[in-house]
């Protein structure tokens, strides 16, 4: 069905029906309308409005952390924090000489991998088109997955790399920060470990302080896990 995922604003009729309204939506007779700016989905037998604030938004070459959901015989789908699903083309992993018939795509990615990915192509009008085939990406096979807001993002880079590479050092993780607000640190010292992650839930609840990067560092300076 082609409507089933479209842009609505409050207002908006997603669809009529017997349709349950789940989130976002109201029901007015049989219509379904919706009540924030979003992206509609429908699924089985309801409805809801995924809100546009606070998700990823992709661009073409952002780097971005995500999660293999599936895959048909030619592509798999990603979720990429977004209202969006990435789409990673076969071919992309196999090579040009990729057949549908002798490779199975679940012998590269599996459901629930996590991938560090890049935007390939993106024009709102359908879902984007996702590369692993530079340097440097592909399927990530250590470290754990933090979330963040994709609006964040820049605070714990910080400016000219100064936050994040504080962090690193502070606590010898290695961190890739995907533009979508997914975040994975890896680090061989479980203290370490838990350091990264809380100096990055940190920035992540505290980025609108002053003076956030003092209160970083000195949560980082402290011996122990406290």
């Amino acid at each position: 069905m082609a409507d089933r995922r479209k842009y609505v604003i409050p207002g908006d009729v997603v669809t009529t029906g017997p349709f349950r309204p789940e989130q976002n939506v109201i029901l007015d007779g049989n219509k379904i309308i919706a009540t924030t700016i979003g992206i509609s989905e429908i699924y089985d037998d309801s409805v809801k409005v995924i809100p546009l604030t606070g998700m990823y938004i992709p661009k073409i070459d952002d780097l971005v952390i995500a999660k293999v959901k599936s895959h048909t015989s030619l592509s798999w789908e990603l979720d990429i924090h977004s209202c969006y699903v990435g789409f990673l083309p076969a071919q992309d992993v196999f090579g040009r000489d990729f057949s549908a018939h002798a490779d199975e795509l679940s012998s590269k990615l599996k459901t629930g991998d996590l991938v560090a990915a890049r935007i390939a192509n993106f024009d709102r009008t359908r879902d984007p088109l996702i590369t692993i085939s530079d340097r440097d990406l592909g399927k990530i096979d250590s470290g754990i997955l933090v979330e963040i807001s994709p609006s964040k993002v820049p605070r714990l880079i910080g400016k000219r790399g100064s936050m994040i590479q504080m962090i690193e050092e502070a606590t010898g993780a290695a961190v890739t920060i995907g533009q979508n607000g997914w975040v994975v640190v890896y680090c061989e010292s479980p203290e370490g470990l838990l350091k990264a992650k809380k100096a990055i839930q940190m920035v992540n609840e505290q980025a609108h302080v002053a003076n956030l990067t003092d209160q970083v560092k000195e949560m980082l300076d402290k011996k122990g896990e406290s």
